[in-house]
């Protein structure tokens, strides 16, 4: 018999057990033995796990409710999702996800390889780093992925296995909630909207009645369009980086919805780390070059992903009727319109919403805050309203930039 042979919430001294018991690839040197818990996520608990002999491993847990609210229930059975949604991932993108040792429905964890040698990507973008292949590299894993799960390339069947085996209504409440409803409303009162910016918010959100229709057109989507096999929470959180590779992880919201969920994701808190460039370095030369590639990524990002999604289409595409004269186009233009219209909702969700973005709640001087927040929420509303007209990166940034200079 095992301690782990029914579930508990691990402490340290756990972690470092359980790690001996299931991560039997390592010969573990149990007197040497380290464990740290270094989740800074909102639902997880991550125990890093080393010895002196250089093995290391990630157990990863899940909680029976969040970490950011005690009143918020979640099932656990999002570690099985998360662990099958990675080593799904890492065939569709081989080098772009962590490997998965092995994950454990009793216990409800996992355990993965151990990234320590890249940052998460935001920490990274909170120091003002500048990684240059970054676009190059998210782009083809989103193009991998999300074009390779989809009813155009799988056989209809096959996806709508996969779709009834992923279907995560309990993560997928939580977005409904916190990125398509509470931002308009605060009908749960637990937005966190920046004094300074309260009435800008009431103004510009909550009293704002077109933009709410055209949420409502959105959410509605968010929650019928199968479209692809999502992360779900592609944030900046959700990243490990180094100047050579970039790393994706913790897609425990993984679902079937629409693909531009993911690439909005991407971009908005690529904005994120804008504003953060913009207020905090002081220094103009180094300020303009990582606003400046902050800049080009927004632009590469959604030109990279487009190119390799039309190429991925042609390749791999299956079904007779997507091959009809014309339809890719189309078909690759509403992944443009709802990539648009999940940038706005996600910039406009982590400047006011329950969960707030370090990006922008770290910025010192109040009066740049205020700003930074006011140039989320103003570009946000233009990428929701005018999402059908935006059909490439420079589009995209022209938006933003069209924004600042209105301030």
């Amino acid at each position: 018999m095992s301690k782990f042979d029914s579930y508990f919430l691990m402490n340290l001294e756990d972690a470092k057990e359980y790690a001996c018991e299931k991560v039997t690839r390592f010969d573990w040197d149990k007197a040497t033995m380290e464990s740290k818990e270094i989740g800074d996520g909102n639902l997880n608990y991550v125990f890093r796990v080393w010895d002196a002999k250089g093995h290391s491993a990630i157990i990863k847990q899940a909680g029976e409710s969040l970490r950011i609210s005690s009143e918020m229930h979640v099932s656990t059975d999002r570690n099985r999702i998360e662990s099958e949604i990675l080593i799904l991932q890492g065939k569709l993108a081989p080098g772009y996800v962590p490997e998965i040792y092995f994950y454990d429905t009793v216990m409800c964890a996992c355990g993965m390889q151990d990234m320590s040698d890249h940052m998460i990507m935001r920490t990274s973008m909170l120091q003002h780093k500048i990684y240059p292949k970054f676009a190059d590299q998210i782009s083809t894993f989103m193009a991998n992925t999300l074009m390779g799960t989809t009813d155009v390339v799988l056989e209809h069947k096959e996806k709508k296995e996969l779709q009834k085996k992923y279907i995560n209504p309990e993560l997928c409440e939580i977005t409904e909630d916190l990125v398509y409803t509470e931002p308009y409303n605060n009908c749960a009162n637990r937005n966190n909207v920046f004094p300074k910016n309260a009435e800008f918010v009431k103004k510009e959100l909550y009293e704002d009645e077109a933009l709410h229709l055209e949420v409502a057109k959105l959410k509605m989507d968010f929650m019928c369009n199968a479209q692809s096999l999502i992360h779900g929470d592609l944030h900046t959180g959700s990243i490990f980086i180094n100047e050579d590779t970039t790393i994706v992880f913790d897609p425990e919201f993984c679902f079937y919805g629409p693909m531009g969920y993911d690439i909005g994701n991407v971009i908005a808190n690529i904005i994120f780390a804008w504003c953060n460039g913009d207020a905090e370095i002081a220094d103009q030369a180094q300020r303009n070059a990582f606003c400046g590639w902050a800049e080009q990524v927004i632009t590469d990002v959604i030109d990279m992903t487009m190119k390799k999604m039309d190429a991925y289409y042609t390749e791999h595409v299956t079904d007779r009727m997507a091959k009809a004269p014309g339809y890719k186009d189309y078909y690759l233009g509403t992944i443009l319109a709802d990539t648009a219209a999940v940038t706005g909702l996600e910039l406009i969700r982590r400047t006011v919403g329950m969960a707030n973005v370090k990006d922008l709640t770290t910025i010192a001087d109040e009066e740049k805050r205020a700003r930074a927040e006011k140039i989320c929420v103003l570009a946000a509303k233009r990428y929701i309203k005018e999402r059908a007209a935006l059909h490439t990166g420079a589009g995209f940034l022209k938006v933003l930039k069209d924004t600042i200079a209105s301030l």
